[in-house]
Order: structure tokens, then sequence, then C-alpha cells
């Protein structure tokens, strides 16, 4: 049983771990999934200003209002870049720190620096399509039920630049344990095989395979938390 902190994906909130949220209560974890500033519930206050920083402070700010410690903080897709800015602020609280087909950025680095050029230049052309400032959402993988695309349609929100675009600044390198979680299927498509090869090689981190696409919290619910009970559980919680 853990304190578990989520650090959701990018156009997503809450909403979309509706699924996850009672299994891992039955698991016997406190589940936390706060909603980043102009996303899902808080979409009034979306504005050009968000941006990466914006969203680590959304997720301090729960974190602190709650008196959390001692927990278990997980970073889904480009919840990487937000979970790696909040253990670097919250080092003294954090015990495990799980990235889920995730970003895995070094000091100085964005999401951005992270992708490749095609993709930089498909989110420039999505906001020169939009609003002037906000990144439209990426398809959902190929085996989301019709009744889940619908569902993620429905809620799916664009997204600021800003947050793809800003550099991550760290205060130092990270010492707290770490776990890389790769979602195997139509890993070929995405770019979280340079992380994954990353946890695989370097000391420090926990590898483990999922046999889902890359929103398992949609596609596989259970599978997914019963690998993030074996997670945390190899990591002492």
């Amino acid at each position: 049983m853990a304190t578990v902190v989520l650090a959701h994906g990018a156009w997503s909130s809450a909403w979309a771990w509706k699924k996850v949220r009672p299994l891992m209560a039955a698991s016997g974890h406190s589940f936390f999934t706060p909603t980043y500033t102009g996303l899902g519930e808080r979409a009034h206050l979306a504005n050009p200003s968000n941006d990466l920083e914006t969203h680590i402070q959304d997720v301090l700010g729960v974190i602190e209002a709650e008196e959390l410690r001692d927990f278990v903080l997980i970073g889904h897709s480009y919840g990487g870049m937000v979970a790696t800015g909040v253990a670097d602020r919250a080092r003294d609280r954090v015990a495990h720190l799980i990235y889920l087909d995730a970003f895995v950025p070094k000091d100085g680095q964005s999401l951005s620096d992270l992708v490749p050029e095609a993709q930089r230049r498909r989110m420039r052309d999505s906001v020169k399509a939009g609003d002037g400032w906000r990144v439209a959402p990426n398809p959902t993988s190929a085996d989301t039920s019709p009744e889940d695309q619908a569902w993620v349609s429905r809620h799916r929100l664009p997204q600021s630049i800003k947050c793809f675009e800003q550099p991550l600044g760290l205060q130092g390198g990270l010492s707290v344990p770490r776990s890389f979680i790769q979602c195997t299927r139509y890993a070929e498509q995405g770019p979280f095989g340079q992380f994954a090869q990353r946890a695989k090689t370097e000391t420090g981190w926990r590898f483990y395979g999922l046999d889902a696409s890359h929103s398992p919290n949609i596609t596989a619910p259970e599978l997914l938390v019963k690998t993030l009970n074996d997670v945390i559980a190899a990591g002492g919680h």
C-alpha cells in the first residue's frame, strides 16, 4: 500500500484515469490525480502563458496542500517532464519515481528537444492552424475501442505550445529510485524507446515492459494496475 501521485499526459486530465482510480483503491493505494491548469475541469484557466512550470507547480501545490511525503510519483507521457520537475523540487518527499511510457528529460531539455523534427513541425503547424498558441491532441492508439475513442474525444483539449517548448531547469541530478514502464504495443511509433534504453543500461533504474499501447489507463487499466503494483512493491512500498 502506498501514497501515489500522478502527473498525467498532455491534452488529458484526471478524467482519463477514472478506470484506474477504483483499481488503485482496491489495491490499498491512496491515489492522487491532479489536473493541470488549462485542461479538464480546469479548462477555464487556459491561457497562452500556461507552460511546463505551470504544470509542475500544479502538482507541487497538491503535494503541499495534502501534506504528502514518502510517496510514489508517476509520470505518464508528457507527465514525465512534469514529474521530473516535481521530483527535483520535492526531493525530500518523493520515494520512488515511475515513468510510464514517458519523457525522461535532462537539465535544460524541453519536450520538443526529445522528439523528431517531423513531430516538432506538426506541433507548430497545429498551432498555426488553430488559435495561435495551442497544440491539438495527437490521435489515439489503434487499439482504442470505439466507445473509449468517443469518450476521449469528448474531453481531450488543445494545450499551450509553451508546455512543450519550455526547457526544464533542474537543481541537480536525481538520486531517487526510478523505474521505467515501456508500453510495448506500437512502441516503434513513439519517441519513448530512447528512454527505455536508458533505463535498461543506466544504473539506478528498474525496467518493465507492459503489453499495451501508449495510454493503458484507457485501453488496459487492469493490466496497468497489476504492473504498477509490482513496480511499487519492488520499490519497497
